[in-house]
């Protein structure tokens, strides 16, 4: 069986993996990486909520009576986190393909925000989300703008999703999602399209930093 092939109970595979080493180096490096970037977090965001910027003349959102459907995003993103949990857990490739591609996504994410200040949209409903929240500090954030972190996660799970079905849910989640962030007046439309720009040439970065040395790894899982 590959390392990368997942099997019933993704036993044999996390054994075979963490035999290499190679693995165990990268399955740290990246557990201390998400630990680092939890951490900076609540000052990161508390710090770019004191920054100004221009207010978008968004003609997608002017269509749009902002309208709070927080529980559907909330329930649409966790939902499709757990469904990669599991698959995770038979798969130690997904699971690495994940944190190395979100460790890039955010610290992309991170310079993106700085270097293109943005107040927030007219009308915009504060986000309830209790998980992604807790991350942000005390303040509520309103100037996470470009580019939307909770689009460009969900669709950075459906990218590591291995099997079709799964990423069909995952695609078309990522499109619910970006189009209710607009619906809510969180983001601008620009915010949500960037989403997708950025994050598919960013996961394939953290791909191969995430895969490279396992024995071929490249070769034994789906593009």
């Amino acid at each position: 069986m590959s390392i990368l092939t997942p099997d019933p109970t993704g036993d044999l595979a996390w054994r075979a993996a963490w035999r290499h080493p190679a693995f165990r180096t990268k399955f740290i490096l990246g557990l201390l990486g998400i630990l680092g970037l939890l951490l900076t977090f609540p000052f990161f965001f508390q710090t770019i909520e004191r920054h100004t910027g221009p207010v978008l003349n968004d003609w997608v959102l002017n269509q749009l009576p902002p309208t709070d459907v927080s529980l559907a995003i909330f329930l649409i993103i966790w939902a499709t986190a757990l469904l990669l949990l599991i698959r995770a857990r038979r798969s130690p490739a997904v699971f690495m393909m994940f944190v190395y591609s979100y460790i890039i996504v955010s610290l992309s994410r991170m310079l993106s925000i700085n270097l293109v200040p943005l107040d927030p949209p007219v009308g915009l409903i504060p986000l309830i989300d209790p998980i992604s929240n807790a991350f942000y500090g005390k303040t509520y954030i309103t100037k996470d703008l470009f580019y939307s972190g909770h689009t460009s996660t969900i669709f950075l799970m459906f990218l590591c999703f291995r099997q079709w079905w799964d990423r069909l849910l995952a695609l078309i989640g990522s499109l619910i999602v970006g189009s209710l962030l607009l619906v809510q007046h969180v983001h601008y439309t620009v915010d949500v399209l960037g989403a997708f720009v950025f994050t598919y040439p960013l996961y394939w970065l953290g791909k191969r930093l995430a895969l490279s040395g396992w024995n071929d790894a490249e070769r034994n899982i789906d593009p």
